[in-house]
């Protein structure tokens, strides 16, 4: 079927109307959305004047031909309003945990396959010197350890050329990680985002990668031993979003069937519920307005049916949002 150009902005603004329901009604108040094409920047300024845009938005630009406008018209990381708001500049540097191709240096158990990189280390070096030196914060789709690598290097040098202790750059998925590769997220002041609902849905994919490389996938536990403001990240659509069932994941390692992957990066309700909230608003440099209920910050909130401390851990998931505040107005009501 063909559609004419105002059809399909209206489907486009109907679709993120929906979205918006369903992230409100799942527990979400922000979500930073890392693939935020110039088509979709507009359409959350439509649903927004609408009044359709029921959560906050943080926005991580990609595309050459958006990113290089958004350089030329000299915004940068943090422009915007409570609502809507222009994040950093998202790269994809290689492929995925959950299909079995991110570049990692050991390769997959009973094969040689490695996994693939989209980018080199001097693209790379010169995305991130481009973004970093435009002011913006750099999110690079990182999974394997090789790759990771890759963009520690390229973070390392732009800081040295153009300090900024507090520019938070980012390791979007972050998903293997090994001690080293820790210490210099660490010292760089690096945000991980590591996938927080995958443990439970993909299940029985994370044998093709051995007990030994488990320890260090989605490595929350590690993350905060080492003192790093780790949040977490859903990837929808390849993982679920809801907040309830990443915090079961997180701190059972369980996945849907009740096999347990990774135990020693198990975290606790209480450290999980810091990860969905103050971690994900310190990640978007948020923290003073967001994360947590405090005077002078925005009344965001979410009631749930119980607490996630006094529920069998296996059936954090099942709680039941009541109500989401947004700004001090209900957005979603059971």
């Amino acid at each position: 079927m063909q559609y004419t150009h105002e059809q399909q902005k209206e489907r486009e603004r109907n679709g993120m109307k929906y979205i918006s329901q369903m992230l409100t009604a799942a527990g979400l108040t922000t979500v930073h959305d890392a693939g935020a094409s110039a088509d979709k920047v507009r359409t959350y300024e439509d649903c927004f004047r609408n009044g359709d845009l029921r959560h906050r938005v943080y926005m991580m630009i990609r595309g050459d031909a958006v990113v290089k406008a958004f350089y030329a018209s000299g915004m940068y990381t943090g422009f915007g309003n409570e609502w809507i708001r222009v994040g950093g500049i998202k790269f994809t540097a290689d492929g995925s945990a959950s299909e079995r191709t991110m570049r990692m240096s050991s390769p997959y158990v009973g094969t040689d396959d490695y996994g693939i990189l989209t980018m080199t280390q001097e693209q790379i070096y010169a995305a991130v010197d481009d973004a970093h030196s435009h002011g913006f914060q750099v999110g690079i789709h990182a999974n394997g350890d090789v790759t990771i690598e890759m963009a520690l290097n390229a973070y390392e040098r732009a800081l040295a050329k153009w300090p900024d202790p507090d520019r938070r750059h980012r390791i979007e998925h972050c998903t293997l990680v090994n001690p080293d590769l820790i210490r210099r997220i660490k010292a760089i002041g690096a945000i991980p985002t590591p996938f927080w609902t995958y443990v439970y849905y993909h299940g029985e994919k994370w044998a093709e990668y051995g007990d030994d490389k488990l320890r260090w996938m989605f490595a929350h536990r590690s993350f905060l031993d080492a003192g790093i403001t780790v949040p977490g990240a859903s990837d929808y659509g390849p993982g679920p979003f809801e907040p309830l069932m990443a915090i079961q994941s997180m701190v059972t390692r369980k996945d849907y069937k009740g096999r347990v992957w990774g135990p020693n990066q198990k975290v606790t309700v209480d450290e999980a519920l810091k990860i969905a909230t103050m971690n994900g608003a310190y990640a978007s440099h948020e923290e003073t307005i967001k994360g947590s209920i405090a005077p002078g910050k925005l009344a965001d909130f979410v009631v749930m049916e119980k607490d996630p401390h006094d529920v069998n851990p296996d059936e954090i998931k099942d709680i039941k949002i009541v109500r989401t505040v947004v700004g001090g107005k209900t957005a979603y009501q059971s």
